[in-house]
């Protein structure tokens, strides 16, 4: 997978002629108050230090990408390009420049994390959305700890159709919103066995999961929703279907 969104980020580079740009791009850590704002919900895994959002600039088009592994870059865009993305660091600048590029060149858009109440307003819309979509008995599978997210969900289905896994040992076994929080390092496949539809963190990407999330998807056939802006770029090139409605 890697290999084409390196690809498709080198074919539109040389389209646009961009290979040989003296720009540089920056790719920097946000603070959470740059990233998210001031929320009234303190759980957000932005806020605990749990995650950390960093943010190329290229050419004044933004592009983000959440990771654990955050990591300052300067340099040219072939730069980035002879990163091997073996590890979350390199990663995370790969995709959050692919985001910056692709929005740089019209391809992408919603590259930048909404902030104060925006949040909860996207949870709510996610939640409809998917509702509506579907029907308000929906099982529904969630992959990563988007607290308002998981909130509207357990306030508008039965609380036993709503299945949340995450990565985070801190989260894991314990309940959160009414809901047991599941191992995602091992109970992902039975997720995508007992749910409808399978609603994931964009920073799968990051992490290396997305892969196992798409051919899980394809396996037992479910529909398979990304939410966030790291997933902005990567979605328009592997065609996959993404809610991020606050996002700008």
């Amino acid at each position: 997978m890697y290999t084409k969104l390196k690809t498709a980020l080198i074919d539109l580079a040389e389209k646009n002629g961009l290979l040989e740009s003296e720009i540089n791009i920056t790719a920097k850590i946000l603070t959470s108050e740059e990233a998210i704002g001031k929320t009234e919900r303190k759980d957000f895994p932005l806020l605990q230090g749990k995650e950390f959002l960093i943010q190329a600039d290229f050419k004044n088009a933004q592009g983000q990408a959440f990771t654990d592994a955050p990591a300052n870059f300067k340099g040219k865009l072939n730069k980035i390009l002879e990163l091997e993305l073996t590890e979350n660091r390199n990663r995370a600048l790969f995709i959050a420049t692919l985001n910056a590029v692709m929005r740089y060149v019209g391809a992408a858009d919603k590259t930048i994390h909404c902030k104060n109440k925006e949040p909860e307003l996207c949870a709510e819309e996610i939640v409809r959305t998917i509702i509506d979509r579907y029907s308000a008995d929906i099982k529904i599978g969630i992959i990563g700890f988007q607290p308002a997210i998981i909130d509207n969900f357990s306030k508008n289905l039965p609380i036993q159709n709503l299945k949340v896994i995450d990565l985070d040992k801190d989260n894991i076994n314990k309940k959160k919103y009414g809901v047991l929080i599941w191992d995602g390092r091992k109970m992902a496949e039975e997720l995508f066995k007992i749910s409808d539809v399978i609603l994931a963190t964009g920073s799968s990407v990051v992490n290396d999961s997305l892969s196992q999330l798409i051919s899980l998807a394809e396996k037992y056939q479910k529909p398979l929703y990304l939410y966030g802006t790291t997933i902005a770029g990567v979605g328009k090139i592997l065609n996959l279907q993404r809610l991020c409605f606050q996002s700008s």
